[in-house]
């Protein structure tokens, strides 16, 4: 199975006890990965390149750079090294602080900060670096893991702003600037390209990502992924744990969306159409008596008393349009509905036991999920 790593630089210290004569306790430190892409935000010109940059990359760097901030955070959690373990090794037997550190971008000017929701998530101190040396203090203003997206708020005026770009304008090939701090080493620069677009990984979101070859490691989570114009095109979050070169990006279409809602309200609130998707491979097209180089999205399954049942889509059915845009396979009918609003009336062109219809369906809102 592929595993995931986060991109997250995690060091766990001692938690120093209150003993009688002020005893303290051994700091130990280990890296590893924390388990676990605006609208309506205001924007500022940005930052002009030097005089003389030598090359795309140099000017791209400069406009962006700038609204490159650091995130630490602090959490308090329990003692991995066990209790019994624990007076071996001079540790306390008590909990420890865990010290995080990732990236993020600078998105307004009065102080809006997107990163990824696995940078903060559980965060009790959050302090935030900017590229002159500047610290605040932050908060989360809202987080959402099903994108690994979060909105962090830090108590400053004119600010420098990362001009946002349009990932749909991406192919392979074109070039990708990755900036954040990778173990720690700050505002560091990398270079590749786009290697594929529109992946989905394994036990992930729906979503999908930029995958990219511009190398990002642990403390990348939160930066941004920049085009040769100096625009943020993704927010970096992930790669394969043991992989070289195989990096991933929320593509900043989709952060947009989740970021002016987090900004708003604190929270996301997504559309619905209540079905389960499966791809429309050559032989299951045959089953339909399809064209094997049919393009659509299998229906698997409707959800009972969702938008889907209501307008009267059935397992089997295959989904070859939603709106004006054609439905190559299960992830283009995903982005488009989640780029759609509550409430919103779409027209499916389906395919149904052999003939061609359209549906008029209602997006709903998402559910909550089942508690475990």
């Amino acid at each position: 199975m592929v595993r995931l790593r986060y991109l997250e630089f995690v060091v766990v210290v001692a938690l120093i006890a209150a003993f009688s004569g002020g005893a303290g306790a051994t700091v130990a430190s280990y890296v590893r990965p924390h388990a676990v892409e605006a609208a309506g935000a205001p924007a500022a010109a940005p930052a002009p390149a030097p005089a003389g940059a030598r090359s795309p990359f140099v000017a791209a760097v400069a406009r962006v750079r700038p609204a490159v901030v650091n995130i630490s955070t602090v959490e308090t959690v329990q003692n991995p090294f066990g209790q019994q373990a624990a007076p071996f090794f001079g540790l306390p037997r008590g909990p420890i602080q865990q010290k995080a550190i990732g990236s993020g971008v600078i998105v307004s000017r009065d102080g809006y900060i997107l990163t990824n929701a696995h940078v903060v998530d559980g965060a009790q101190q959050l302090t935030v670096t900017l590229l002159d040396g500047r610290t605040f203090k932050g908060h989360v203003v809202g987080s959402d893991t099903t994108t690994d997206l979060a909105v962090v708020k830090i108590p400053a005026t004119s600010l420098p702003v990362a001009p946002l770009g349009d990932s749909s304008a991406l192919q392979p090939g074109d070039w990708a600037i990755a900036i954040g701090n990778p173990y720690g080493l700050n505002f560091t620069v990398t270079v590749g390209v786009v290697s594929a677009m529109g992946r989905t990984l394994p036990n992930g979101p729906e979503e999908t990502f930029i995958q990219t070859d511009a190398p990002i490691n642990p403390g990348n989570s939160g930066g941004p992924l920049v085009d040769t114009d100096g625009r943020v095109v993704g927010v970096n979050s992930a790669k394969f744990e043991n992989a070289q070169g195989i990096g991933f990006s929320i593509p900043i279409n989709t952060a947009k969306g989740i970021m002016s809602q987090l900004i708003a309200s604190g929270r996301v609130v997504r559309p619905y159409l209540g079905v389960y998707l499966q791809p429309l491979t050559p032989d299951l097209a045959g089953e339909l008596n399809l064209p094997p180089d049919t393009k659509g999205a299998l229906v698997a399954e409707v959800a009972p008393g969702s938008p889907a049942a209501a307008a009267g889509l059935q397992r089997g059915d295959v989904i070859i349009q939603a709106g004006d845009q054609r439905t190559q396979d299960p992830s283009t009918l995903v982005t488009y509905i989640h780029g759609q609003k509550v409430g919103s009336k779409v027209t499916l062109r389906v395919l149904h036991q052999g003939r061609t219809v359209n549906e008029a369906v209602t997006l709903g809102e998402t559910p909550p999920a089942p508690a475990s």
